[in-house]
């Protein structure tokens, strides 16, 4: 493994890293069957989704480059025993077609908002990773009552939230560094065109090259009860998540206040990647604060 890695700069070793975890991670999910799945015309695009159970609908906002299957495939079980589960492939993910239009987690926000209105979903718990968590965060902001509680998984807010070397591997990111990769196999496996990939690449790429916040004081407007949850070593820059909770209402001295109606867990010696293999851990804590 080291000497695989001497052979890259700091960003390749980035994302050769996450492929290693992805590759026992996609290798692990188990192939869910939805009650119901479709395409939901949205915003001028055609937004697939996946339904799961039955009870308080709960979305589902998967991270950079994946599928529903390969980010959500071990919780949707848990979860859909006592929920409708609702899971998207934002554009150009998955199963939902490539598009030229611009990315930007405000339209990417409003396609989730789309989504709902179409399958009739006044308001629901919300769930993003990493790239799914930032447009969560952007949906809490823009449509506050179609959001009950709310997850942030490994994700912020703003550019700054990450670490520097992490900032930096985006720059660098290249389209050539996802060839042959789990990534690109879970593409391959239901694109409904998959000549459109580099393209694809090509957009998120340029997205997450692109300086972004979306600024303090709407963040301490959320109303919405708020669990961020992170990896000890995941990229973010920890002070300015305990900055986050505290925009939430969080860090105070709960025996003389009382405990804030959002949380914090930092779940030890875990990755941006392999923080979503803990699936006992992740469950433990969505489920306490779902409930």
């Amino acid at each position: 493994m080291k000497r695989v890695l001497n052979r890259f700069s700091a960003s390749k070793s980035l994302v050769l890293i996450a492929v290693l975890f992805l590759t026992g991670f996609q290798s692990n999910c188990q192939q869910n069957k939805p009650a119901a799945s479709g395409y939901a015309p949205v915003n001028g695009l055609k937004v697939y989704y996946e339904v799961y159970g039955e009870g308080r609908p709960i979305v589902l906002l998967h991270g950079a480059f994946m599928t529903i299957d390969m980010n959500w495939g071990e919780l949707i079980p848990e979860l859909s025993k006592t929920r409708k589960v609702i899971a998207i492939e934002l554009q150009g993910h998955g199963h939902t077609p490539f598009s030229d239009r611009k990315l930007s987690r405000v339209t990417l926000a409003s396609d989730v908002e789309k989504i709902m209105d179409y399958l009739k979903v006044d308001s629901a718990d919300i769930v993003g990773y990493s790239f799914g968590g930032s447009v969560a965060y952007q949906l809490a902001i823009q449509s506050p009552k179609r959001v009950g509680k709310l997850v942030i998984i490994s994700s912020t807010y703003k550019s700054d939230g990450w670490l520097p070397e992490v900032t930096n591997a985006f720059k660098e990111m290249k389209p050539e560094l996802f060839t042959d990769t789990p990534m690109q196999t879970a593409y391959d496996a239901v694109a409904p065109d998959k000549t459109n990939w580099t393209k694809f690449l090509e957009q998120m790429i340029a997205l997450a090259g692109e300086p972004y916040n979306m600024g303090e004081t709407n963040i301490a407007k959320i109303t919405s009860p708020v669990l961020l949850i992170a990896g000890d070593n995941d990229g973010l820059d920890k002070i300015e998540l305990i900055k986050t909770y505290r925009l939430l209402g969080g860090d105070v001295l709960g025996d003389f206040v009382g405990m804030p109606k959002s949380q914090l867990a930092i779940v030890p010696s875990q990755g941006h990647v392999s923080l979503m293999m803990q699936t006992k851990t992740l469950w433990n804590y969505l489920d306490g604060f779902l409930k």
